[in-house]
This record gives structure tokens, C-alpha cells and sequence, in this order.
């Protein structure tokens, strides 16, 4: 798939092509800002049980014998000075930790090549079933209600009937009120900038009418976006501002959007289409699914993302899962290993690469959903919203990110 290129036509429609995979010379995570020329990548071998190094972040579990760091991964004296400016947050689908990160999962890549360059948040958990309460909770901290739970099959106005802790509103429906906040909408008002890049997205903010069903649910052979992947649509603050259109948008603007530091948003929320992101184990236009892929689209993908100057400089990547398959919960709420604000959702895991994070470290905190919004508007200086600013949240900025002063 090359960056850039007009989108193919099919049947009258289109696909949007992927990111063009980034020239071997450039292929070198987690590097931050080294000047030297980086080494050619080394070859994929198959996937053994995920390296360790033996210096972890706080809370951080090592291994019992150190590796050697795979070339180009970023050591702690060659760190940046500083924290994350640029953040990357690519969602998979419907996926427990077992099924991922054990020792039988079927994405090497994935488990294996990214997870020794990276931060693995071992209890990291969804908060709710089915997805989109996962998505909007991410960007707005908002719990789950009755519609968003069954993935707003009709495009219903939010009826608010009280509030909730931290600002939550309490009702039910899909497209939240003008006055309820967005990290999308905190990132503006500071003059950040933020993409959503939604892979099948056929026209820039698209979304059904509201009152109306949702045609975008299941993938079709032409069309693999679905409405429920993308958590932007569902403010009015978002879809009536000329914004939507600039800024929620198919995936394929990415390519370009990483040439520059200047040009890539300081937030990047990537959205596959129904089949790259695991959620059809067999997919419309007739390729197979499942975490096959899965692994495949993120080995082509993920290192135009490392390998670009805005991640290299100060950039922080974090991939996960909506929510564990539909019978996995995590531990009740309040009880001991389960994240403010829930883990109904099951246990996902998380994956976190930076150059300033310390490669091949687990962590063993608690987090969800709500963790990472609260994470992203630390690095931003924002305000918390929703129930990310329960007190009980935790983030991993100071945990995984060993930010240099």
C-alpha cells in the first residue's frame, strides 16, 4: 500500500491504502534523537518467550538474566530530555492478554519484535463490554450507558438526567451534548493539534444522521470502517465544528501527516478497519482475519511510525484492545488489582514504545481505559476529564516513561 496514492476503486467504493513501510534504512525504533545513522533492521526470527531487560521502571517486573537490546533500541543514556509531545494510540479489537501476549499467540511482530522494544502494561484492562464504551472513555472519560453498551446501533441524542463523580453525565444515548469536553477539544484550546485517522472512512467525518440506524456496523466487501470504532463522532462538539471534517479522516493522510514534525499531530488515534484490526475472523472482501492480520497490518504499518522524525524525537506509541473476548472480566471494582473506574471489559494489555521508556520492561499496575486518557492530558498539562480524574486512576507517564529532566 503506498502513502499518499490515490485510494483504490472497487464496485464503487473505495479502500483507503495503508501507510507505505518506511525504507530500510530507516527502519531503527526507539532511537529518540541519535544522530548516527541507524543499522539496517535485523531479520524477524520466530517468536520466543518476550525479552526483558533487567532495569524496569517503578513497579516495573524484569527478567531473571538480561539480552541483548536489538540494534536501534534506545539505551538510557541515549534518552531525549523531556516527555512525550507526539502521541500514537492504535486500538485493536476484541482480544484477551493470553490470546496476545502468551506464550502460544499467533502475531510475533506484535508479541515478539515490538514487545522486546517496548513497555508491556501487563494489567491493563478494558471497562466495559461491547467496544464503544472502551473508545469514548479513552477520549472523554465518560462511563457507559445502555445505548453506547450495544454499540449505538441507532444514532441517538444523549438524554441527560443528572450528573455523575467528575463531571460524569448520567442518561442515555450516543451523541453527547455540546458542553461535554473531549481530550480532542482540551488539546485545541491549548493549540495542540489531533487527528483521528480511520482506515475505510469514505468521506471526512462520516457518521450517520443522528435518529438514524447505523449502516457502518459490519464490514461489507467495499467497506471495512465502522462508526463504533470512531470515538470522535459521538460529541456534538466534534461533528458540528468545521474541525471534524480537517481532523477525523481516513487513515491514508497519515503517510503525509508523518513527513514533518510540523505536519503530525501531537495526537494520532489510528482506527483499522474491521479486518486489520481483529475484529472479523474472517473478512468481508474475502481475506482471512483474525491475529494473523493483525500482526501482518501492524508489521507493515507500525515502523513508518517509528521511523518518523516526530516519533523520534519525542514520541510515545502505545497499541491495545477495546476489550478481551465478550466473556472476560478483570477483577470487580474495589477489589484488589482492579483500576478505578472498572475492568469489566477483561484484560487487554498494553503495549507502550518511546524513547524515553526503557525497552523489553513490564509493568504490573493497574490500569484501563481511563489510565490513558489520564496519561495523555498529564503529558499535555489538561485538565482530567470524566472519570479520568477519579483520584484512584493511575497513569503511566512517571511509571513507563522515565521522563528525564
Amino acid at each position: 500500500m503506498k502513502p499518499g496514492s490515490a485510494p483504490r476503486k472497487r464496485a464503487g467504493r473505495w479502500r483507503a491504502p495503508g501507510l507505505l513501510l518506511a525504507p530500510a534504512l530507516l527502519v531503527s525504533v526507539l532511537v529518540g534523537c541519535q544522530p548516527a545513522t541507524p543499522a539496517p533492521a535485523p531479520a524477524q526470527s520466530p517468536k520466543t518467550a518476550p525479552a526483558q531487560s533487567p532495569t524496569t521502571t517503578a513497579g516495573a517486573t524484569p527478567t531473571a538474566s538480561p539480552t541483548t537490546p536489538d540494534p536501534g533500541t534506545t539505551t538510557e543514556a541515549a534518552k531525549p530530555k523531556g516527555s512525550p509531545g507526539h502521541v500514537f494510540v492504535i486500538n485493536l479489537e476484541n482480544k484477551g492478554y493470553d490470546t496476545v501476549w502468551g506464550d502460544n499467540s499467533a502475531d510475533p511482530y506484535l508479541s515478539g519484535t515490538l514487545r522486546k522494544q517496548g513497555v508491556l502494561l501487563q494489567n491493563y484492562y478494558a471497562i466495559a463490554h461491547n467496544s464503544l464504551p472502551n473508545y469514548l472513555a479513552q477520549i472523554s472519560g465518560q462511563p457507559p450507558n445502555d445505548s453506547t453498551r450495544q454499540d449505538c446501533r441507532t444514532y441517538t441524542e444523549f438524554k441527560a438526567t443528572g450528573t455523575g463523580p467528575e463531571g460524569t453525565l448520567q442518561g442515555n444515548g450516543c451523541v453527547y451534548p455540546e458542553d461535554t469536553q473531549t481530550v480532542a477539544g482540551q488539546l485545541a484550546a491549548q493549540g495542540k493539534t489531533w487527528k483521528g485517522y480511520m482506515e475505510d472512512m469514505q468521506q471526512p467525518c462520516e457518521h450517520p444522521a443522528v435518529g438514524e440506524a447505523d449502516d457502518h456496523v459490519k464490514a461489507t466487501p467495499y467497506e471495512m470502517y465502522s462508526t463504533h470504532h470512531d470515538p470522535f463522532v459521538y460529541f456534538r462538539s466534534i461533528i458540528s465544528s468545521p474541525d471534524c471534517a480537517k481532523n477525523v479522516v481516513n487513515y491514508s493522510a497519515l503517510a503525509n501527516d508523518l513527513k514533518s514534525v510540523g505536519t503530525t499531530p501531537n495526537l494520532a488515534y489510528i482506527t483499522p478497519n474491521l479486518c486489520h484490526d481483529g475484529h472479523d475472523a474472517s473478512c468481508a472482501d474475502g481475506s482471512g482475519g483474525g491475529m494473523g492480520t493483525v500482526d501482518n497490518w501492524l508489521k507493515d504499518q507500525v515502523p513508518a511510525i517509528l521511523s518518523s522524525s516526530a516519533y523520534k524525537q519525542d514520541g510515545m506509541l502505545v497499541i491495545t484492545f477495546d476489550e478481551a473476548e465478550t466473556d472476560s472480566v478483570g477483577p470487580s471494582e474495589g477489589d484488589a488489582g482492579s483500576p478505578a473506574g472498572g475492568a469489566a471489559g477483561g484484560r487487554v494489555g498494553a503495549l507502550v514504545l518511546s524513547p524515553f521508556s526503557t525497552a523489553g520492561t513490564s509493568s504490573d499496575q493497574a490500569y484501563n481505559h481511563y489510565s490513558l486518557l489520564a496519561t495523555v492530558e498529564d503529558l499535555f498539562h489538561l485538565p482530567r476529564l470524566g472519570l479520568a480524574g477519579d483520584p484512584g486512576v493511575k497513569t503511566f507517564g512517571k511509571d513507563v516513561l522515565q521522563q528525564a529532566s
